[in-house]
């Protein structure tokens, strides 16, 4: 079974708006992971707009699944990820002012950066995935950098799905099947969703890991405001 990894971003943009800690991110964790999420996905940014540092630190003893920590390897990020030791780390090339991940890494051109940061991941025991574009030459330049895995950046796929191309998941097959012939893990995620992940998972082979956030969080208000209005109306009787 592919591993669902749930990013919690949403539910720290929530909890920052009102300055407070309602929604409390690690009972949130402690939640999802008891309804059956296989991992825990964050985020961090430099100017903390959602994930802040310190929650990073607050959810190590807290997560009892995988650990995921996603962003771009600056010095602050990568200081913060060899503290906490999570179980992997997913290097995403976020710009400053990027309002979600974008893009995928170049895996030629920043190879040798790439292979640092990952060499010093690796030496303290975490798993490594680099955020990839589906592009067969990607793929193979991210062996190079030494990472365990590949998490393939599938907006593209979402959105052209939506249109009614499935097609669109032809280059994440290809890429899935590379990959795996040249001993890549493979994760996936961005724009994932109740309405694709089925399709996308039974065209993706051997599919480790999804990390779906945005998606999953505007799901979960969909599907559980009926029981929350009940429930309020219950107690204005």
């Amino acid at each position: 079974m592919t591993k669902l990894s749930v990013n919690i971003n949403k539910i720290a943009t929530l909890r920052n708006s009102r300055g407070g800690d309602v929604p409390n991110l690690v009972q949130f964790a402690r939640d999802i992971q008891r309804f059956g999420a296989q991992g825990i996905t964050i985020h961090p940014r430099p100017d903390e707009r959602h994930i802040r540092y310190q929650d990073a630190f607050d959810l190590i003893s807290e997560v009892y699944t995988e650990f995921n920590i996603e962003g771009n390897p600056i010095d602050k990020f990568i200081d913060l990820v060899l503290k906490v030791k999570p179980t992997q780390v997913t290097l995403v090339p976020d710009s400053v002012d990027a309002i979600t991940s974008n893009t995928g890494w170049d895996t030629i051109k920043h190879r040798d950066f790439l292979a640092d940061v990952i060499k010093e991941f690796k030496k303290n025991g975490i798993r490594t995935s680099i955020f990839v574009d589906p592009d067969l030459k990607q793929i193979e330049g991210a062996k190079e950098t030494g990472t365990d895995r590949i998490e393939l950046y599938t907006e593209a796929f979402a959105h052209q799905y939506d249109l009614g191309n499935k097609e669109a998941v032809k280059p994440y097959t290809n890429c899935a099947v590379l990959a795996n012939d040249i001993g890549l893990g493979v994760n996936a995620g961005h724009d994932l969703s109740l309405d694709n992940i089925k399709f996308f998972k039974e065209n993706i082979p051997n599919l480790l890991e999804v990390s779906i956030g945005h998606a999953l969080i505007s799901e979960s208000l969909y599907l559980g405001v009926e029981n929350v209005i009940s429930m309020y109306l219950n107690k204005l009787k």
